[in-house]
């Protein structure tokens, strides 16, 4: 008999089956889009003018726009599904008139996000390896590194989106966490150029160490802390999302 997590897992799974294609233009193609206008266009300025990156700019955009994909999937998927489960198609409640424990459900789906994270990882890897930004065999490692990411962004959301009284609330979110992060967690500069205030919050987000670990790969560089320092942070933000989650879900559903 399988496990109730993959029964949960199952569920999400099938779902994705009729609705996948409305996902591709959001997680894979318009991030290559953008990888082509600032990566080319606006790198080839860049390379003439700065030599403060020390590789091609394209080269160094490329993995940060990995772990910004994975960022951007991870909570597009952690915000208003979790929040319709409970409160639009209510699917949770129905879960939890089943044998699923809330553990079970919460667990189940937060796969389903990681598998989803993974998958768009895995093609936007694809895309680096055409435009020849791919530079070492530790770029294979990199879906790894966008599921890590992906867990450590998407637990905390759906502890967040467990907790929204309306769905209002997610637009906060997208203001004042992920645009920010995108913009200041070394996607498009490093934050060393950032005052130290802004820097500080560049290294508490899991982006920044997601993305650290992503150019590391797909150099074959060092990364800033060490790999151990930047993986132990996200999984500190995977444990600490994973238990705000499941009281949050726990509270709605009760056990």
């Amino acid at each position: 008999m399988a496990h109730p997590t993959a029964l949960a897992l199952e569920y999400h799974l099938v779902s994705y089956k009729r609705t996948w294609r409305s996902s591709v233009f959001s997680s894979f193609a318009l991030p290559a889009m953008f990888l082509v206008a600032m990566g080319i266009t606006v790198g080839h300025y860049i390379d003439a003018r700065s030599t403060t990156i020390g590789v091609p700019y394209l080269d160094y955009l490329g993995p940060g726009l990995l772990a910004s994909t994975a960022l951007q999937v991870a909570v597009g998927d952690s915000t208003w599904p979790v929040y319709g489960g409970f409160h639009w198609t209510r699917v949770y409640h129905a879960m939890r008139a089943s044998p699923l424990t809330v553990g079970d459900m919460l667990r189940g789906h937060l796969l389903f996000v990681t598998a989803r994270v993974a998958l768009s990882g895995a093609a936007f890897l694809v895309v680096l390896l055409l435009f020849g930004a791919l530079h070492s065999w530790w770029s294979l490692a990199t879906p790894l590194i966008c599921v890590l990411l992906g867990a450590a962004c998407a637990a905390p959301c759906f502890a967040y989106a467990a907790r929204a009284d309306n769905d209002g609330a997610f637009a906060v979110l997208f203001r004042v966490g992920v645009v920010p992060m995108t913009l200041f967690a070394g996607v498009f500069f490093p934050v060393e150029s950032l005052p130290v205030p802004a820097r500080l919050l560049a290294w508490v987000s899991p982006l920044w160490h997601g993305v650290e670990l992503s150019r590391a790969a797909t150099l074959g560089t060092a990364t800033a802390w060490g790999v151990p320092a930047h993986t132990a942070v996200l999984l500190l933000w995977c444990a600490a999302g994973y238990v705000l989650a499941l009281r949050a879900f726990t509270r709605k559903l009760g056990d």
